[in-house]
């Protein structure tokens, strides 16, 4: 593990750890984060450097969820040593770090998987996602995701105020809403229509953007819309109340990830309206979430069971797209 500055790394280490991988090191530059990871994870050794992790001769996969803009270069490093890396998002903050990343895993057969996990490490999204593919819902017409976020600026660091740092809010956030857009809209192309930033509730930081919305036109018609923000109220729950709706030919879909307001304080609810009438659906807590698993059988076999590398890739693409076509009309 390299770099603690989002909760995805202990996320990440506890669902490779619990699909059978061995935590071999961490590095952090942030006494107070790797304090509070080793007490977690006391196995881990702790290194001196990212360089060391990744000259570690007997190692198959670097994670990291070091600060945004340092990400395409570990990968770098990660891939030229003969290594796959897994990324919190967002893997980079401009189009140009993601290009030199297609262009990585191109030269070196190296892979960069990108833990997008509002879809593939919540159980109602793969229920949505299982749903939507059996035809249930029709041709799928379009794919909402609202994905507010609680901001808790006290405890946020210097760099996340930086969208230079940071990529900005669609580039942030937004990707996770990207990618189950092209999953559930069943698309392999996409276009960026619009998008737009803002900041309305931190002024002391100008540049800082706590809402941010696109919308999208895949080349198989279907449309997609992002809302993003930092603005949670301090009364809810949980830190965000993330839903997607779906709205095919034939029924619509809405998925309550993380709370349903004001009734229960479970995530995982789906709304599910058809032919045959209403239903509230849940999905079954003892099935297995498969990502981590898959992840290592990818670095082992080679194979894409994950996530197809293009996917992941566009995904960020369109986030990328999104965020600086918002900062050019910002401007």
């Amino acid at each position: 593990m390299v770099g603690l500055e989002h909760v995805h790394a202990w996320e990440m280490t506890r669902g490779l750890i619990a699909a059978g991988g061995r935590l071999a090191g961490v590095h952090s530059s942030d006494p107070e984060k790797l304090a509070r990871f080793l007490e977690e994870f006391p196995e881990a050794p702790v290194r001196d450097s990212a360089e060391e992790i990744c000259d570690d001769t007997s190692l198959g996969l670097i994670v990291t969820a070091a600060i945004p803009e340092e990400r395409v270069s570990l990968a770098e490093q990660a891939l030229r040593s003969g290594k796959d890396l897994l990324s919190a998002k967002p893997f980079g903050t401009t189009l140009e770090q993601l290009a030199h990343a297609r262009r990585l895993t191109a030269e070196t057969g190296g892979r960069i998987f990108i833990y997008y996990s509002e879809r593939v490490n919540v159980r109602s999204s793969l229920m949505a996602e299982e749903i939507s593919a059996s035809g249930r819902l029709g041709e799928i017409v379009q794919i909402l995701c609202l994905a507010p976020h609680r901001l808790s600026r006290e405890s946020r660091p210097d760099w996340f105020f930086d969208t230079r740092r940071s990529g900005g809010i669609l580039a942030d956030i937004g990707s996770h809403q990207f990618e189950q857009i092209l999953s559930l809209g069943g698309m392999t192309e996409a276009s960026v229509m619009h998008a737009a930033t803002m900041n309305r509730s931190v002024p002391e930081h100008p540049g800082f953007e706590d809402f941010g919305e696109a919308s999208v036109r895949g080349v198989n018609g279907v449309t997609g819309y992002v809302r993003v923000d930092w603005l949670t109220p301090d009364g809810l729950g949980v830190w965000g109340d993330g839903r997607t709706m779906i709205l095919g030919t034939k029924g619509t879909l809405e998925i309550r990830k993380y709370t349903d307001v004001a009734r229960e304080g479970t995530g995982d609810h789906l709304y599910l309206v058809d032919g045959s009438g209403e239903h509230h659906l849940r999905p079954d807590p003892s099935v297995p979430l498969p990502y981590f698993a898959n992840v290592i059988r990818d670095c082992a076999e080679r194979t894409e069971s994950s996530m197809p590398q293009e996917h992941a890739f566009l995904a960020m693409e369109l986030a990328l797209r999104a965020q600086s076509l918002a900062q050019e009309n910002r401007r």
